[in-house]
């Protein structure tokens, strides 16, 4: 179903996409960066067609001055002059005569900006670091260009800089020779044909590894002294590299492979073609100290980046609003890589997770089809957020097990052969695998792709027990009339007298039902856990299904504690009755399962009155407490590493939510001995060690977590150390924390995110609301503009300030990602009715 305003908001489009008239081939760039000024000068020669005669030719350049401008071709030199308009970030270059249709050269002088990029050594020093980041529209600030995802040329860049640095671009260098002055010109190969967001530039202090090979080489480059970090992200990059050119059946496209570490990167990753830039958490860490769970976010997105080297390099989105299916199609193949690489990480059955965070989101009135009509460059850069990543992967990995694995690799095999080098719509995938498949799989992923939200499907049993009766309905936290239908691929497991059965059905009315071989004892539907829809089961089967945990996997168990949760939070049923569902789960043994209770009682911990709060210490020590009694303290010989997360897992929810002081007492214990003996240390207990002595901590604990912030062995203990000082309780620590956010020793990537969890801690959370008040201005000025809707998400907590709130965001607009201000508005409307209807009985309910 498509927007019904997609005609007249494509006539406005119009003002942001550049005419046809003449199109680039080749760029030849050459770059002269003073990272001392913070300016550049450039030339550009481009290999341009005149497509029609035109005096004039209309690109794409901001924030910089066009010192000349001219066309040549076969001697003959036509001047001209350029014009700026910044409103829509394109540049006017008028020519004293036609230029006639055919082959040109176009060549322009430029003079630009540059960002500050520099960073602290935990020495002191200042180092230079200078690196592109021009996804989605911010190529046009570092050169005149058609800066448009469908309009593709190759580039040969050439940069001048300091002998003493070291440059990257896209492909391998080609020539280097030194200048006068203490300067040098790196001329880097031709690249592929590709995208303008794709180029990349990267100066400043950095060593590198040895290539590796992947099939290609491949190198981890970072700022000295971190070599010890590169282990890791080099073991997933070559298995990630050779993984994907087999189930994709093309090699990599490019000459070289160079991941990048860059100290402060206001982005997570960006997938420039060969150059893959990371924040330095995401790329370096120590693969003997770091937890499973550091590790496994590197492997992540590793593999996520260099999924996109075939997935949105080589084969791109014809414009923005495709850009969901470049993202959503790296998130399911980074899970398919390192569910590969590292099978007993289970990383399908995690995936559950980021399932339920998008289903968090997509359960709002003011949620949003993934796709949808793209005008503006702030249009686009809203799209990166969980419903395009998240909900993205989320339903293709619903098609992709409908389909069968083989059937659906083979028609993405078949898309890229036939669109590589080239741009493709939606459409273009979903006709590649109804080719593979023969079925309806266009049809079927509309339904899921333009509209808004997903079903929740009622189950019930009837014929006697002979039959299930499925129902669908759009699923809201907040009761709205809706006959919104979807295209579900239903899979489901039954048992009956006869035995256990499954079944697949594809429900694309409001209601079907499948026939059983027998007499019915449960039932459960959305086998498997890879379905985007909640099920909700009358109280009969619902009762059966808990009877019988023991016949579920564990991504169905998460998947019935989760359902069963949002649909508490949607006021569907009582609390009382997720709590006592929930007390049948104290002898759960996966990690997803314990993260999905946690995380209801996390949010109660939100919710609760200060009276209550003891209530619900306890009822987190009952739970918790006898899977922890189970597993102890200590790690036991040929345990896996996801029972080792558990561990931690469960004595972090009982030193903190559970508030267990004989918990928090050994915990102290353990981690003095751990500081002693480095050697000993359980890597997955660390960051709940730290977690719970922040949480117990007092001042002197604080300036003890304040110094391991500011000299860290690695970037994730930096982090560790960072966010453990917004989870003390003593306010006037807290209160330090909060200048912290707007200080020079927290990495802007970092300051807004620590902002989030003060905010979130239910004892600081007004004051830092009140504080993130009077400083906005600030923030706005000093943090990257994507971070600042990612804080406000914890307003979400702010239940005694609705209103306030709410005035606050209609007088203070963020410039990117309005709809997550919406969002972040309607969850708290959703947490206030939540404790209206259960806040007079929560202790009761909190007791059984």
């Amino acid at each position: 179903m498509h927007d019904q305003n997609a005609a007249p908001l494509n006539e406005s489009i119009q003002n942001y996409r550049l005419p046809k008239t003449v199109t680039p081939r080749r760029y030849d760039l050459h770059l002269t960066p003073d990272l001392k000024a913070s300016t550049f000068d450039g030339e550009v020669t481009i290999e341009v067609v005149v497509n029609q005669a035109t005096a004039e030719i209309v690109l794409n350049a901001l924030e910089m001055e066009i010192k000349s401008v001219a066309v040549v071709r076969a001697g003959k030199s036509i001047a001209g002059t350029a014009s700026m308009d910044e409103k829509f970030e394109r540049a006017y270059l008028k020519f004293k005569e036609t230029i006639t249709p055919g082959d040109w050269t176009l060549k322009i002088a430029f003079k630009g900006i540059l960002n500050d990029k520099l960073h602290k050594d935990p020495a002191g020093k200042m180092h230079v670091v200078a690196a592109t980041q021009f996804e989605s529209t911010d190529a046009r600030r570092a050169f005149p260009c058609w800066d448009e995802p469908e309009i593709k040329a190759s580039y040969k860049v050439t940069l001048v800089i300091d002998e003493d640095l070291v440059a990257i671009s896209n492909a391998g260098i080609e020539a280097e020779r030194k200048l006068g002055g203490a300067k040098k010109e790196i001329v880097f190969k031709e690249t592929i044909v590709m995208s303008t967001y794709l180029v990349a530039v990267i100066v400043g202090e950095f060593e590198a590894t040895a290539p590796a090979d992947a099939g290609t080489p491949l190198r981890i480059v970072y700022v000295p002294g971190k070599a010890n970090l590169t282990n890791w992200a080099k073991q997933i990059g070559v298995f990630s590299v050779r993984f994907f050119a087999d189930y994709y059946g093309i090699p990599y496209p490019g000459d070289k492979l160079d991941l990048i570490a860059i100290p402060d990167f206001a982005s997570g990753a960006m997938e420039n073609l060969g150059a893959v830039t990371f924040r330095e958490t995401a790329l370096l860490a120590d693969d003997k100290t770091a937890a499973r769970a550091e590790l496994e976010r590197v492997a992540d997105v590793v593999a996520h980046e260099l999924a996109h080297m075939w997935f949105g390099d080589l084969v791109t989105m014809r414009w923005w609003n495709g850009i969901w299916l470049n993202e959503a199609f790296a998130t399911f193949m980074e899970m398919l890589a390192v569910n590969a690489w590292k099978p007993n990480w289970k990383r399908w059955e995690s995936f559950g997770l980021s399932r339920a965070a998008a289903m968090a989101i997509d359960a709002l009135r003011s949620t949003r089809s993934i796709e949808y009509p793209v005008k503006s460059p702030e249009d686009c850069r809203a799209m990166f957020d969980t419903l395009t990543y998240e909900k993205g992967a989320s339903v293709l990995r619903m098609l992709e097990q409908y389909l069968g694995p083989e059937v659906f690799r083979d028609g993405i095999r078949g898309y890229l052969k036939k669109h590589q080098f080239s741009n493709t719509e939606t459409g273009d995938l979903w006709d590649a695998l109804e080719v593979a498949s023969r079925e309806p799989v266009r049809k079927t992923m509309d339904s899921w792709i333009f509209q808004p939200g997903f079903p929740i499907v009622d189950v019930a049993a009837e014929a006697g027990g002979h039959r299930l009766s499925l129902t669908q309905r759009r699923f809201f936290y907040l009761p709205e009339t809706n006959d919104q239908l979807w295209h579900v691929p239903v899979m489901v497991r039954a048992k009956t007298d006869k035995g256990v059965s499954t079944h697949k059905a594809l429900l694309e009315g409001g209601r079907t039902t499948i026939d059983l071989p027998g007499i019915l004892e449960w039932a459960l539907v959305n086998e498997g856990g890879h379905g985007f829809y909640r099920t909700h089961y009358s109280p009969d089967l619902l009762a059966a299904l808990t009877k019988n945990l023991s016949a579920l996997e564990p991504i169905e168990r998460f998947g019935l504690v989760n359902d069963t949760w949002a649909a508490t939070v949607a006021g569907l049923g009582p609390l009382s009755e997720f709590l006592k569902m929930a007390r049948l789960f104290s002898g759960e043994t996966d990690i997803n399962v314990w993260r999905a209770l946690i995380g209801a009682f996390g949010y109660l911990d939100m919710i609760v009155a200060e009276k209550d709060r003891p209530a619900l210490e306890a009822a987190v020590r009952g739970l918790a407490g006898p899977a922890h009694q189970r597993l102890g303290w200590e790690a036991r010989s040929g345990e896996s590493e996801l029972v080792r997360q558990l561990r931690g897992t469960l004595i972090g929810a009982l030193g903190t939510l559970g508030n267990d002081a004989e918990v928090q007492r050994h915990a102290r214990e353990c981690y003095a001995r751990f500081e002693a003996d480095p050697a000993s240390a359980d890597r997955d207990l660390i960051p709940p060690l730290v977690s719970i002595l922040a949480y117990s901590g007092d001042a002197a604990r604080y300036e003890e977590f304040e110094r391991k912030f500011k000299a860290p062995k690695t970037p994730q203990e930096e982090q560790r150390y960072l966010f453990a000082l917004a989870g003390f309780r003593a306010p006037a620590l807290l209160k330090k924390t909060m200048e912290m956010t707007l200080g020079d020793e927290v990495r802007t990537q970092n300051a807004p995110y620590l902002m989030h969890s003060l905010i979130l801690n239910p004892i600081c959370r007004y004051d830092a609301w009140d504080f993130m008040r009077a400083h906005w201005d600030d923030m706005v000025n000093k943090y990257p503009d994507s971070a600042l809707p990612r804080m406000c998400e914890a307003i979400v907590a702010l239940l005694d300030r609705e209103d306030e709130v709410k005035k606050f965001f209609s007088a203070h607009k963020v410039r990117i990602g309005a709809k997550l201000i919406d969002q972040h508005l309607e969850r708290l409307s959703v947490a206030v009715k939540f404790r209206n209807r259960e806040g007079a009985s929560m202790t009761d309910a909190l007791r059984g």
